[in-house]
C-alpha cells in the first residue's frame, strides 16, 4: 500500500468519480483505475460499488477513508518535524458529545479556522466509551471528549476541563414539576427519555435507578438531544442532560427543572488522548483552544486537572 494510492483513493472517494479524480490528480483515468484496483486486490475487498456511471463507497471503503486520512496526516506530520515547519495543517478527527459540540465547539472552530483555515475536521458526536478507547488507541481519533467522571485505560490520559451541571427536566405542567423536592422514587412509572450519545452521566443515572429498584414506565433512547427536548416539551416523560443544553427552554418556560432532593447533579468534562501519540502542532493548538473555551471559567475552582488513567 503506497501513499500515492491512498491519495488517489481519497480523491475518488471525495468526488465519487474516477473521471474527476483523474482530472484533479492530472492522471489518466486508466492510472486511477489501476491504483484503486491494486488497493482492492491487496486488501481483498472492494472499496467502491460501481453502479453504471456512478460509484459509491462500500463499507470497507468507508473504513479505509478514515485510516487513509490518518496515514496521509502522518506523512504531513513527518514533513513538519523534519523540516521544522510548525504551522498547523492537515486534518483532525474529534469525538465529542452532542451537548459539547453544540454549545462549546462552534466557538472553538470559529477561532481556530480564522487563524488556520487550511485545517480540516472530521467530527463525530457519537461518544460510546469503548469505541472511543479503540479509536484513540488505533489513531483513528486524535482527541476525544466525554461527560464522565473518569476513564480507565492504561494507554490513555485525560484532563478535567471543567464541571458540567446536570438537570432533570420535565414539561412545566408535569406532576413532578409542582413538587418541592424530587427523588429517584418519584420517577417510578415515569417515561425516561434519554440521549444515546451524551456519555457517562446517562449510564450513572440508569445505575442509580437500578440500585434503588426504580422501574420507569419506559426508556426511550434517541440519537438527538434536540429530539429528546422536543419530546419532553410535549409532556412525554422526563430527561436528564447538561444544564447548558436546556437553558433557553427553561428561561422560556418550555421546560421546568425538577428540584433534586440530593442537591445539584454534575459530571466532569474530560478531554482524552493517547498517551504515546505525537501531538502535532495542529492537534496541540486545537487542544489549547478547547482549554480556553471550557477550562478557563473553572480554573478558579481548581477543576482543571491533568490526570493519568493508568
Amino acid at each position: 500500500m503506497e501513499l500515492r494510492q491512498l491519495k488517489t483513493f481519497q480523491t475518488v472517494a471525495k468526488l465519487l468519480s474516477f473521471n474527476r479524480a483523474a482530472e484533479i490528480l492530472n492522471y489518466a483515468q486508466s492510472t486511477v483505475s489501476a491504483q484503486i484496483r491494486s488497493l482492492e486486490e491487496e486488501l481483498g475487498v472492494p472499496l467502491f460499488d460501481r453502479l453504471g456511471k456512478r460509484v459509491i463507497l462500500t463499507e470497507a471503503g468507508q473504513s479505509l477513508m478514515r485510516y487513509a486520512q490518518k496515514m496521509l496526516d502522518i506523512e504531513e506530520e513527518t514533513f513538519s518535524v523534519v523540516s521544522g515547519r510548525t504551522e498547523p495543517r492537515g486534518s483532525l478527527c474529534v469525538r465529542i458529545p452532542q451537548s459539547l459540540a453544540t454549545y462549546y465547539l462552534p466557538a472553538v472552530l470559529s477561532g481556530f479556522l480564522a487563524r488556520y483555515p487550511q485545517v480540516g475536521f472530521d467530527i463525530s458526536t457519537c461518544c460510546g466509551y469503548r469505541s472511543l478507547e479503540h479509536e484513540l488507541k488505533t489513531g483513528v481519533t486524535d482527541v476525544g471528549f466525554l461527560l464522565s467522571d473518569a476513564v480507565q485505560a492504561n494507554e490513555l490520559d485525560f484532563e478535567v476541563l471543567g464541571i458540567a451541571q446536570l438537570v432533570m427536566v420535565a414539561h412545566p405542567g408535569h406532576a413532578l414539576a409542582g413538587k418541592a423536592v424530587v427523588g429517584l422514587r418519584d420517577l417510578e412509572g415515569e417515561a425516561a427519555i434519554l440521549s444515546k450519545h451524551d456519555c457517562g452521566y446517562r449510564m450513572v443515572f440508569e445505575q442509580m435507578l437500578a440500585e434503588e429498584g426504580v422501574k420507569t414506565a419506559a426508556v426511550i433512547e434517541m440519537n438527538s438531544i434536540e429530539a429528546v427536548k422536543q419530546c419532553v416539551m410535549r409532556g412525554i416523560g422526563v430527561t436528564i442532560m447538561p444544564e447548558i443544553a436546556v437553558q433557553r427552554e427553561v428561561h422560556e418556560k418550555a421546560l421546568a427543572v425538577l428540584p433534586w432532593e440530593d442537591g445539584p447533579l454534575e459530571t466532569a468534562i474530560l478531554m482524552i488522548w493517547h498517551r504515546n501519540k505525537w501531538r502535532s502542532p495542529t492537534l496541540q493548538v486545537f487542544m489549547d483552544m478547547c482549554r480556553e473555551a471550557v477550562c478557563r471559567p473553572a480554573e478558579e475552582d481548581g477543576n482543571c486537572l491533568l490526570l493519568s488513567s493508568g
